[in-house]
């Protein structure tokens, strides 16, 4: 870090942030690949030559992108800021009244902290600005009314710049059961908005926003992202003026997305923006993905392995009988099952979906005497005991609905369309906030709960704070707060306590909700096609030790496919692994693999959960090579996956990503997968892979002119296991 007068340089990790502090508001002088040392000379030069040509029919004063731009810069995009005091104060002028920069005694990484005036509507803004050790990059914002009357704030929204050569834009899609569908766009001049209106990121969320050069792939590119960590409704964007952005070609970013009239500040009231991040790399995606898991792992590490999980639903579904769940236990502990989750289908009144929900009390009709001998059961097996829960919802049908329809977060003119027979419970309320802290705590401290699944079905569609005489008011930012809030008093009173983010699978997977819990459910679909992409993507911003991934029966829930145990076994082991089947009915050969599975992925826990993760670029777009390779470079594990038929060659030379070209490494086929469907036949080299003293290699080979692979059957993959010598 170098910082002087009127200028700020920090650098972390390969990256360099340089911000010129001169002039009315802050400038990026350059945010990308680092610089080095540089100092006041190499300032003078960045910003000298940051002045952009004067063209025709263009301002007298060239233009400039600033931190925060507006149109007293002459910039005609996405404004850093909109508001209005009753229809005027409309053309914002900020102003930086004062920089502070604090760096870490070992000079790696820093902060940056702005405060701004901006007189036209009387406001105080301020800025922080942290580059992490990790090279990723964090911005936040917050605004302050000053005078009197209220100030209507429309959004605050963080913008950084990328340079021309970024020509292309990846984000995401999705629905249910299918999340993170790739879509890749040219960044052509004008604004890709996406808008998030559901209460929650959704299951087609943008998830990570990446402008890169031409044909950045997984292993090659140069590419700059962010994200916006933030758990309700969110606005994401990339844009390109025709002029520019200043010496930029276009910008990037995001920020929350209020609705009409929900952030009215009065004299001294303060909004505060949520996260974004941003993170640059000149590795592809994978050298993003490596600075988002580095940085999940250090920002909140785990001083457990995260446990292999055994789920009821997809085993009984809402058909909760003692006798069953207890066989499913005990054939659980047998295969080596470390949590028992029970999930939907315990709580008063819960026989199917229409009923119930609210009522977080034990069905006595049911479970006459508690969960207590279940949970017994589990104990005494030696597992960790986890509990379903959807807090934020509830369905008319039930004792909290009809006691307390003020707590519903609908209009007052009267609820509108159910979503899967549910509605919305306004979690802000004081009464209802303190009958779920008290209920959830209840229940976690009788059953010492080592694990909550938290799951968020709807969507919030006419959410809206019931306000009598003085109308209704918009109320999905208070919502999202407020549950913030309650997974924080949660956690302060059960420390150990584990929650999982689920919303029909993946809806609700972002670094806001991350800072309060401790794994995702990445989707509802446990088809093994299906989830290889799913997790693919999503593994863009999270380690994998984040990702629930459960084996599922053979026909699944979702699709109806028909796949084989050993690439449901392989699928979930490069996650956070589980299982959600109904075992009772399994036979004593698939009993034997997965145990033998259970057994080889807890002990490859350090790897799997610990590794940097590594995807091959491959033409065929039905194969996969991915990997995790230890830190060392010692060991790796990598799956060859063919999801479907396809053209070209079957047989051909693939390298293998991330391996230490220095090494020899050997090369096994692990047995705790059972045995993959190869077509044809095998490659010579294969054969002494399967021996005991394995196929040794040199890294140099591997890396560089890689091996030829087994042509697999369609839904099929093989798990290699590599150990350096």
């Amino acid at each position: 870090m170098s910082a002087g007068d009127g200028y700020a340089v920090l650098r972390a990790a390969g990256v360099s942030l340089v911000l010129d502090l001169e002039g009315e508001m802050p400038q990026v002088l350059h945010w990308g690949a680092d610089l080095g040392d540089v100092g006041p000379d190499g300032v003078a030069a960045l910003r000298e030559s940051g002045v952009p040509a004067r063209v025709a029919n263009s301002p007298e004063t060239p233009r400039v992108l600033t931190l925060l731009p507006v149109e007293r810069d002459s910039w005609s995009g996405f404004p850093g800021i909109e508001g209005h005091r009753g229809g005027t104060a409309t053309t914002p002028r900020p102003v930086l009244s004062g920089a502070t920069v604090e760096v870490p005694d070992d000079g790696v990484g820093g902060t940056v902290r702005l405060d701004v005036r901006e007189p036209i509507a009387d406001l105080v803004l301020a800025a922080e600005l942290e580059l992490e050790p990790t090279g990723v990059l964090r911005v936040r914002w917050s605004v302050t009314a000053q005078g009197s009357g209220t100030y209507d704030l429309s959004h605050v929204t963080a913008l950084l710049p990328v340079p021309a050569r970024a020509t292309q834009v990846l984000d995401f899609s999705g629905r249910w059961s299918r999340e993170r569908a790739p879509q890749r766009l040219p960044l052509v001049d004008g604004a890709h908005v996406r808008e998030v209106r559901r209460g929650k990121p959704g299951l087609d969320s943008p998830y990570l926003l990446v402008a890169g050069t031409p044909g950045f792939a997984h292993r090659a590119g140069e590419v700059w992202a962010a994200h916006v960590a933030w758990s309700g409704d969110q606005r994401w964007i990339a844009q390109r003026l025709p002029e520019g952005a200043g010496v930029h070609g276009a910008v990037i970013g995001g920020g929350d997305l209020p609705r009409p009239g929900e952030v009215r500040l009065g004299p001294g009231e303060r909004y505060e923006a949520p996260d974004v991040l941003f993170a640059w790399s000149d590795a592809g995606l994978d050298g993003l993905a490596d600075r988002f898991h580095r940085r999940a792992r250090t920002r909140r590490p785990r001083s457990t392995p995260q446990p292999l999980v055994l789920n009821t639903w997809e085993a009984v579904y809402f058909d909760h009988d003692l006798g069953r769940l207890g066989e499913l236990v005990d054939r659980a502990a047998r295969v080596g099952v470390e949590r028992i989750v029970l999930d939907d289908g315990w709580f008063r009144g819960r026989r199917d979906d229409t009923a119930g929900l609210g009522d977080w009390q034990i069905e006595a009709d049911v479970w006459p005497d508690g969960l207590d001998p279940f949970v017994e059961r589990v104990h005494a097996a030696g597992m960790e005991f986890g509990l379903w829960f959807e807090p934020e919802m509830v369905n008319l049908d039930s004792d909290l609905a009809r006691l307390h329809p003020e707590w519903l977060l609908a209009p007052s003119a009267g609820v509108g369309a159910s979503f899967r027979n549910q509605y919305v419970l306004d979690v802000a309320h004081p009464d209802a906030y303190a009958y779920l802290v008290e209920s959830i705590s209840k229940l976690v401290e009788r059953y010492d709960i080592a694990y909550i699944k938290w799951d968020h079905n709807r969507e919030l569609h006419e959410a809206v704070v019931r306000g009598g005489a003085d109308g209704d008011r918009p109320g999905v930012r208070r919502q999202t707060l407020a549950l913030y809030a309650l997974l924080d008093e949660l956690r302060e009173r059960h420390p150990a306590l584990e929650i999982e983010s689920c919303a029909s699978g993946g809806g609700r997977i972002d670094l806001g909700i991350l800072e309060r819990t401790d794994r995702v459910w990445t989707s509802d679909c446990n088809d093994p096609v299906e989830r290889q992409q799913i997790q693919r993507w999503s593994e863009l911003l999270l380690p994998p030790e984040l990702l629930g991934s459960h084996v599922g029966a053979a026909r699944a829930h979702t699709t109806n496919r028909v796949t084989d145990l050993s690439f449901r076994l392989v699928t979930a082991a490069f996650a956070a692994p589980g299982i959600e089947w109904d075992i009772t009915g399994c036979t004593d050969e698939e009993m034997a693999q997965l145990a033998s599975w259970a057994t080889f992925v807890t002990s490859r826990r350090p790897l799997l959960h610990g590794g940097v993760r590594v995807h091959a670029d491959l033409a065929d777009d039905q194969t996969l090579l991915h990997g995790t390779v230890a830190q060392d470079g010692a060991q790796a594990l990598f799956a060859w996956v063919r999801l479907a038929s396809s053209a070209g060659p079957q047989a051909a030379r693939v390298p293998f990503p991330g391996l230490d070209r220095a090494q020899d490494y050997v090369v096994r086929v692990p047995d705790a997968f059972g045995p993959a469907a190869v077509h044809g036949q095998e490659p010579a080299w294969l054969a002494r892979a399967r021996s005991k003293e394995g196929f040794r290699v040199p890294g140099a080979i591997l890396a560089g002119a890689g091996l030829p692979l087994p042509v697999l059957h369609p839904a099929s993959a093989l798990v290699l296991d590599l150990t350096s010598v």
